[in-house]
């Protein structure tokens, strides 16, 4: 097995980072940066910022707070929101940021993945897939989880591999911010359809569902709530995996 990351996320509106369940009834959580610090000093893997309201607003990514977090960690910076043109993930590619995450604007234009992937380089190509289930199945949704794009996830997924994204954040709407684990056959159903890793997002409570989480085949574990409101440390959630014999960085 691959060494398992744990990744923290930043998911801010109006430069302050919130917290809701399933994308809504957003609480103010703190400042960016403080947290930042914090999960760089702690031993974070990486960290994933996204400006949750950018596509929804039609506007931009706020780049000045996302600037502001790339120049005080020394890990990976995953940041994604209102990414819609080569340009932008240039200037922010230029300013630090390790990876660009994007989902609308590659479900408007697939090929966009293919545009990003020929001119920067599939490492730093995520695609952020937002799922949430329609009967036996997922829906992707876009503009923040706010609007369905009437397709398939699992297809979807596919797709964007072919595509040539380096990774996938795969977020279930259904468990976001209610942290009684992950979608597990959701993570199941995509890792099993692909041959590129999966960060797995949405639901995490306690060590235990981001062990469920690897075992389902994810190769990064993303959480926010556990880490924001100081329930658990990373160093005590991948001490956790580590003695589940999961391989962490420590």
């Amino acid at each position: 097995m691959q060494t398992i990351r744990v990744v923290p996320c930043l998911d801010v509106d109006k430069g302050r980072i919130v917290k809701g369940i399933s994308f809504v009834n957003l609480l103010d959580i703190g400042d960016p940066v403080e947290h930042a610090i914090i999960y760089d000093k702690e031993g974070a893997d990486e960290l994933v910022f996204l400006d949750i309201s950018a596509s929804y607003e039609g506007r931009k990514i706020i780049t000045y707070a996302v600037f502001n977090v790339c120049s005080c960690i020394s890990i990976p910076l995953t940041v994604g929101g209102g990414i819609i043109s080569l340009l932008q993930i240039e200037e922010l590619l230029e300013k630090g940021v390790d990876r660009v995450s994007v989902n609308t604007a590659c479900v408007k234009k697939p090929l966009f993945i293919n545009e990003a992937v020929k001119k920067f380089g599939s490492r730093h190509i995520v695609v952020a897939i937002d799922a949430k289930r329609k009967g036996d199945s997922w829906e992707v949704y876009i503009n923040g989880g706010r609007t369905p794009a009437g397709i398939d996830v699992i297809e979807w997924a596919k797709e964007v591999a072919d595509r040539g994204c380096s990774e996938i954040l795969l977020t279930s709407i259904d468990h976001d911010g209610k942290k009684a684990g992950y979608d597990l056959p959701l993570i199941k159903n995509v890792s099993s359809s692909i041959d590129i890793p999966i960060i797995a997002s949405g639901g995490a409570g306690c060590p235990e569902h981001l062990y469920q989480a690897v075992v389902a085949g994810a190769s990064a574990v993303l959480a926010a709530s556990i880490f924001h409101y100081g329930e658990y440390t990373i160093k005590e959630v991948k001490e956790y995996l580590f003695r589940k014999n999961v391989p962490v960085k420590m």
